[in-house]
């Protein structure tokens, strides 16, 4: 068998470099194959997902061919980053589906991992990586302990892998920021990269969690990016009524029927909301960040959405 570049392979755990994407489960494996990889010289992007892929996915595993030789994409639905009474149970596993989209991608590598290969001795006895502050506002209020598994997670992959560069999608923005700080203080060698949001023609953010949504329901939650944009141009023209603003959405969004979780508009970085900082510290932020959650049926969606302000 020929490597990429026409040299003879020698096989490791019976793992060759081809064109064809491989497929692992083993952390064991993976190793085998990452070094492999490393041998030759080769870069290594990590694209973490929980599967059910769509098109925001693969705008992430292009932009991993483009900085890396080689992109690994993990599927891994993450108990420890569920609530006791979240949809667990019910959320989408495509794995066949989503291999035939990585494969026509050019992905290098699936990581498809059992939960007892993540964690062989059971959630109760995971060390737990916790990100203090950023993590406790927004979705982190709303859902206790859901950072700490992402942030759990994110750390465990990232040591399985050694990526040179990581790839995440901003809908999550809040997520993007713990995991950029986990990356600091925990000294990661690893190049983060926020990739924007990838909407449909209504302006939609795509989500899994979008196959919830009926007809109607898809139509009402393209409102929340609507609002979002006439609150960042509100923004924009210099308005500071950051209160008025949030209230004004909320019984905009609450009139359509939608389910209100937050709707906070806040410094871009640190995430805290305008409205706590002083009016000085109000004028040295050059940039505001609009994060919601919301109920649209039964289903919870997230969106968000960066402005500048003027000078």
């Amino acid at each position: 068998m020929l490597t990429m570049s026409g040299k003879a392979a020698f096989p490791v755990l019976n793992i060759a470099l081809t064109d064809a994407m491989q497929t692992i489960h083993t952390v064991k494996e993976l190793r085998a194959a990452l070094n492999r990889y490393r041998q030759t010289g080769k870069s290594i992007a990590l694209v973490p997902t929980m599967g059910n892929l769509h098109d925001g996915h693969i705008r992430l595993i292009k932009k991993a061919n483009e900085l890396a030789d080689i992109t690994v994409c993990s599927i891994f639905v993450n108990p420890m980053q569920f609530g006791a009474n979240e949809d667990l149970d019910a959320y989408p596993r495509t794995l066949d589906q989503d291999s035939q989209r990585l494969q026509a991608a050019q992905c290098a590598l699936l990581f498809a991992p059992s939960v007892s290969e993540v964690y062989p001795e059971g959630l109760e006895q995971q060390t737990v990586v916790h990100v203090p502050g950023i993590s406790s506002h927004h979705c982190g209020a709303s859902r206790p302990g859901h950072f700490d598994g992402v942030a759990t997670v994110v750390s465990k992959l990232f040591h399985m892998v050694q990526p040179d560069h990581a790839l995440f999608g901003l809908k999550d923005y809040q997520q993007f920021q713990v995991i950029r700080k986990m990356v600091t203080d925990q000294c990661f060698d690893i190049k983060l990269h926020g990739v924007p949001t990838v909407r449909d023609e209504h302006g939609l953010a795509l989500s899994s969690r979008n196959g919830y949504l009926s007809p109607s329901e898809i139509e009402t939650a393209r409102h929340l990016y609507r609002q979002l944009s006439s609150v960042a141009s509100a923004i924009q023209q210099g308005s500071k009524a950051f209160t008025k603003l949030e209230k004004d959405s909320y019984s905009y969004w609450e009139s359509l029927g939608i389910r209100m979780d937050y709707f906070q508009i806040c410094h871009y970085q640190t995430l805290q909301p305008m409205t706590e900082l002083t009016a000085a510290e109000q004028e040295s932020v050059d940039h505001c960040v609009l994060l919601v959650a919301a109920f649209v049926g039964n289903t919870r969606l997230i969106d968000n959405l960066v402005t500048n302000r003027p000078n």
